[in-house]
């Protein structure tokens, strides 16, 4: 199975698993399935590291892609078609970074890992993380 993981499900993976639930912590785990990363959320690190609201024991150019080759997760750039569907998703969630994710996953047909409540008002596939 594709899966998108969220951003904020993906550090928790990382820093603190035991705020995930287990079938979150089995569906990571299951190297069968194929754990999506996008783009977006490597900003998303990035921004909140350089203005000090995310602590990582290194730099985010060394933190992500070294999480992500250790734990076989793919990344998935973002495109112009990701980008232009942000445009058909309503405002029920104003963070950036999560309706790229959301329109990701409508355009991928993928569903998202989170724990995020407010992705349950899009038309998207979920799977609770926490």
């Amino acid at each position: 199975m594709r899966i998108l993981i969220d951003t904020h499900t993906w550090l928790w993976w990382l820093m603190t698993p035991e705020r995930l639930n287990q079938q979150a912590l089995a569906l990571m785990a299951d190297r069968d399935n194929t754990i999506l990363l996008s783009a977006a959320s490597a900003l998303e690190v990035v921004i909140k590291y350089s203005a000090g609201k995310l602590e990582l024991p290194v730099p985010p150019a060394e933190f992500i892609p070294s999480r992500m080759i250790r734990d076989g997760i793919d990344g998935l750039a973002l495109e112009h078609r990701h980008a232009l569907q942000v445009t058909h998703l309503p405002l029920h969630h104003r963070d950036p970074f999560d309706r790229v994710i959301i329109a990701q996953a409508q355009i991928e047909g993928t569903p998202i890992l989170t724990a995020d409540r407010q992705f349950a008002a899009y038309d998207v596939a979920l799977i609770q993380a926490g």
